[in-house]
């Protein structure tokens, strides 16, 4: 059977199936590549197929492509607009370990955690959870800035208080 890969929005194959695998394992393709083969009605990511990734999961449930349309691949354009085709999503990780610093550490945490989260949901082509992490991370991020402003304003205000009440 012969496989076909969006790289950089890009179509590139065909290819074996052997072939697809190894360059999975070797890092040419990135589980959030999207892959295709004949029958299948769209790309999806080839972490999120069993026969590529090595994992034992059923592909995801896509409806087969007619007969008549399968002869010809879906183009790399609606792979570019998919919404896992190796669009990069924030990790926030760094914003997460500043705001940890310098901010508020209580809720810059789960900020770090959450952002630790992102890369590793992505390289195994869970997309949405990835997104999810990083949403989180980002709102743990602003909790987590909002909270040391309030505190540094608040010591302001008090330094404040103090001079006008030696006057």
């Amino acid at each position: 059977m012969e496989w076909y890969y969006a790289k950089h929005g890009e179509k590139q194959g065909p290819v074996s199936l052997a072939t697809l695998r190894s360059m999975v394992v070797t890092g040419e393709v990135a589980q959030t590549d999207l892959v295709w083969k004949k029958g299948m009605a769209d790309w999806v990511p080839a972490g999120q197929v069993g026969e590529i990734s090595g994992v034992d999961s059923e592909p995801p449930a896509t409806p087969v492509a007619s007969p008549a349309s399968s002869s010809q691949t879906p183009s790399a354009e609606t792979a570019v607009r998919s919404p896992v085709a190796h669009q990069p999503i924030p990790n926030y990780l760094v914003q997460s370990i500043l705001v940890t610093i310098l901010c508020c550490w209580p809720f810059g945490i789960p900020a770090i955690v959450y952002a630790a989260k992102v890369d590793g949901l992505v390289a195994r082509g869970d997309i949405a959870g990835a997104m999810d992490a990083s949403r989180k991370a980002k709102t743990w991020a602003w909790v987590s800035f909002g909270c040391g402003m309030l505190a540094i304003v608040g010591y302001v205000a008090l330094i404040g208080l103090g001079v006008i009440s030696e006057l």
